[in-house]
């Protein structure tokens, strides 16, 4: 079922808020709350209707349900002052006043038998990011590892070196013991990142960890401790740290592994990672190799857009040096990776 309300869309089978065709993230506690409210906006919901369906009747102060609320009322552009849409209702409870129509979501298609799509020689690393683990041995603190997770993805998703696992797909090993190689057969992925949270008073422990599923294991980790004077200032700072920590020890762990392949085996994505390691050395000979690694990359895959992004570049860092006014001397691969650098 689908709720439409001014510009936003509520889905629930998709798990999916979006405003004006933008998805807005949101922790999973906050979106079952603001789909529970909406669903039951005939009525004034209480605290306690609340507690027993978001939190399963478990023990939750009320600052942290007024978070949660506060969450859902950001979400969907209402407020706390306003209340145009979640109306707190004095010692009674709340209710979603906003005017909603419902869609039923389209029935998907019948699932059509294809061939398994074969590993493209084109094919970037991907990474999971699993739910952190709750160490702190009350459950109503769930939502603090799963927002840490989520932001965590969310940032990784941003780069272009390599594909980041929906949410959807990696939340689903939470609260089971799989080992991390059934993991990474299941999504299709080669590195997994996983940590846990513990809270004590006012402080958080945070720990985070990437391991390559391949070889099972540990690329990274490191243990974060905070005070939790701003919940979300730490959720920002910790998840930067540790996604400025995860994206460079994948690129190093991906050259790696490109230089231990024999040539004959080495696809477009290890041959672009082989030249990037000679592309930022300033000799002519290291010039020379990544310029032939890269327009071996783009004769694989001419449609590979970092590899001809870089041959490009390539091309004009060399000629620049080089102070040629003319490159008609420069080889095929190398005209093409320059032409599509410069096309708009």
């Amino acid at each position: 079922m689908r709720f439409c309300f001014e510009d936003n869309v509520l889905d629930g089978d998709l798990r999916e808020l979006t405003c004006a065709g933008v998805a807005v993230p949101l922790q999973p506690q906050v979106f079952d709350l603001l789909l529970y409210l909406v669903a039951q906006r005939a009525r004034v919901v209480s605290r306690d209707d609340l507690i027993s369906q978001i939190w399963s009747d478990r023990i939750v102060s009320d600052s942290a349900l007024n978070s949660r609320i506060n969450a859902a009322r950001k979400a969907i552009g209402d407020d706390g002052a306003t209340q145009r849409l979640i109306k707190t209702i004095p010692r009674k409870g709340f209710r979603f006043v906003g005017e909603v129509q419902e869609e039923v979501a389209a029935s998907p298609a019948p699932a059509i038998s294809v061939p398994a799509r074969p590993h493209t020689v084109s094919d970037r690393p991907a990474v999971a990011v699993l739910a952190f683990e709750n160490m702190s041995g009350d459950p109503a603190q769930d939502y603090f590892g799963d927002g840490i997770s989520e932001d965590i993805l969310t940032a990784l998703s941003k780069q272009r070196w390599f594909l980041v696992i929906a949410r959807n797909s990696s939340f689903t090993y939470k609260g089971r013991a799989v080992h991390i190689r059934q993991i990474a057969e299941e999504l299709g992925v080669r590195y997994i990142v996983e940590g846990s949270v513990r809270k004590a008073d006012n402080r958080v422990r945070i720990t985070a960890q990437l391991n390559d599923a391949t070889s099972g294991s540990h690329l990274w980790a490191e243990r974060y401790d905070r005070e939790l004077i701003d919940v979300f200032a730490v959720q920002d700072e910790i998840t930067n740290a540790i996604v400025a920590a995860v994206e460079p020890q994948i690129h190093a762990a991906e050259n790696f592994r490109a230089h231990r392949k024999p040539p004959a085996s080495l696809d477009a994505w290890d041959l672009l990672m082989r030249a990037l390691s000679h592309y930022w050395r300033v000799t002519r000979q290291d010039h020379e190799a990544a310029r032939t690694l890269l327009e071996r990359a783009i004769g694989i895959d001419p449609n590979y857009g970092q590899a001809v992004g870089v041959g490009g570049k390539s091309y004009v860092r060399r000629a620049s040096r080089l102070g040629q006014a003319c490159c008609g001397g420069a080889s095929g691969g190398s005209r093409r990776a320059r032409c599509r650098a410069l096309r708009p």
